[in-house]
C-alpha cells in the first residue's frame, strides 16, 4: 500500500493526497483572497501542516501519523504554481 497524506489549515482538514505535492495543493481550497501567503501562514491559528499515514487504511483505522509536516508559505506557493491551468 502505498502512503497517504492530510492536510491541515486552522485545525481542520482540508484535503489530502497520495503524495506530499499533491496535500500540498490542497491549499489552494483555503488561498487567501490578496494571495499573500506569508500573511496567511504568520497567523497563529493557520497552523498549516500535512500528516503522512502509512496508507489509506491506517488513516482510516485512525492510526497516528508517521509524522507531523509544517508548512511553510513557500511550499504551498510552490505546490500550487505547479497546479495545471
Amino acid at each position: 500500500m502505498s502512503e497517504f497524506f492530510e492536510a491541515f489549515w486552522h485545525g481542520e482538514g482540508i484535503g489530502d493526497g497520495g503524495d506530499l505535492q499533491e496535500a500540498l495543493q490542497a491549499f489552494v481550497t483555503v488561498k487567501p483572497d490578496d494571495n499573500d501567503w506569508i500573511a496567511a501562514c504568520a497567523v497563529e491559528e493557520a497552523a498549516p501542516r500535512i500528516e503522512r499515514f502509512p496508507s489509506f487504511d491506517a488513516y482510516l483505522d485512525n492510526q497516528d501519523p508517521l509524522e507531523v509536516i509544517e508548512v511553510t508559505a513557500q511550499m504551498i506557493v510552490v505546490a500550487i504554481e505547479q497546479l495545471p491551468v
